[in-house]
C-alpha cells in the first residue's frame, strides 16, 4: 500500500509542453535577468516591462498543451485510493487542463491577475496593463498573480499539513534549489516519509529512490505502477 502521496512538481514537468525552465544555464529567464522581471523591486522600477513579460508568458502558456506527465498525475489523483496532493512551483495551468481537480500553486498563476492595493484576484486578460482597474476596489494597480523573489509563497500552512499527512514524497522535474520548496524533501525525511525523485537528471538532494528520464515517459510509467492492482 502506497498511502497518501505528496507530489512537488517543477519546471521539468512542463518543459516538454514547450515552456522553458524558470532559469536557464546562462541565468536568464526568456532572455531577461530574473532580477528585472521577477521581483517586487522590478515591478516598482519598470512595471510596463514586467507586464509585457508576463503577457508573453501567459500567451505561451495558453498555447501549450498538457503532456503525458500532466495527464498521468491527474489520473493518479482521480484513481488512487488515498489522497494525492499536487503541489507545483509552476505558474502555468497545464495540470488543471490535464484533468487535475485540485492543484496547490505555491508560486501563483500566470493566468490570474492580482490587485496590489486590495489583494483581489481575477482571471487575467490576454493583455494586462498596470493601469487596469481592479474589479473589486477600482485601484489601477494590477499585477500578475505571481509570487516573486522576496515574497512569501502561497498556501504554506496547507502544504505543511499535506506533507505531514503523506506516506510518500515525490519530487518531479525540479532542481530542489529554490527555498522553501527545496526544504520539503528534508522535512519529509525528518518525518520518516519515503522519498522519490523523478527527474531528467538526478539532483544533489538525497532521495530513497531516483528515476531518471523524460517526464512524459517516466511519470506515466510510475503512475501505472502505483495504480496497478496489487497481486
Amino acid at each position: 500500500m502506497t498511502g497518501a502521496i505528496f507530489i512537488l512538481s517543477g519546471a521539468g514537468l512542463s518543459a516538454e509542453s514547450g515552456l522553458r525552465t524558470f532559469r536557464a544555464a546562462d541565468g536568464l529567464w526568456e532572455d531577461h535577468r530574473v532580477e528585472d522581471v521577477a521581483t517586487p523591486e522590478a515591478f516598482e522600477r519598470d512595471p510596463d516591462l514586467v507586464q509585457r513579460f508576463y503577457n508573453e508568458r501567459r500567451k505561451q502558456a495558453g498555447k501549450a498543451a498538457p503532456n503525458a506527465a500532466h495527464k498521468a498525475l491527474a489520473r493518479l489523483q482521480k484513481n488512487h485510493s488515498d489522497p494525492v496532493y499536487l503541489v507545483t512551483q509552476n505558474v502555468d495551468d497545464l495540470l488543471e487542463r490535464g484533468g487535475a481537480d485540485q492543484v496547490i500553486h505555491m508560486h501563483g498563476g500566470v493566468m490570474d491577475a492580482l490587485c496590489a492595493a486590495c489583494a483581489h484576484r481575477w482571471p487575467a486578460p490576454d493583455v494586462m496593463q498596470v493601469s487596469d482597474p481592479c474589479p473589486s476596489c477600482g485601484a489601477p494597480k494590477t499585477r500578475p498573480d505571481i509570487v516573486w523573489f522576496g515574497e512569501i509563497p502561497y498556501h504554506m500552512d496547507i502544504i505543511q499539513d499535506a506533507l505531514e499527512d503523506s506516506d510518500l514524497f515525490v519530487s518531479i522535474g525540479t532542481s530542489g534549489t529554490v527555498y522553501p520548496a527545496a526544504g520539503f524533501g528534508q522535512m519529509a525525511r525528518q518525518l520518516g516519509i519515503r522519498t522519490l525523485e523523478l527527474n531528467l537528471e538526478a539532483s544533489n538532494a538525497p532521495f530513497d529512490e531516483v528515476i531518471e528520464g523524460r517526464a512524459s515517459e517516466i511519470v506515466p510509467a510510475w503512475v501505472e505502477k502505483i495504480l496497478a492492482p496489487s497481486k
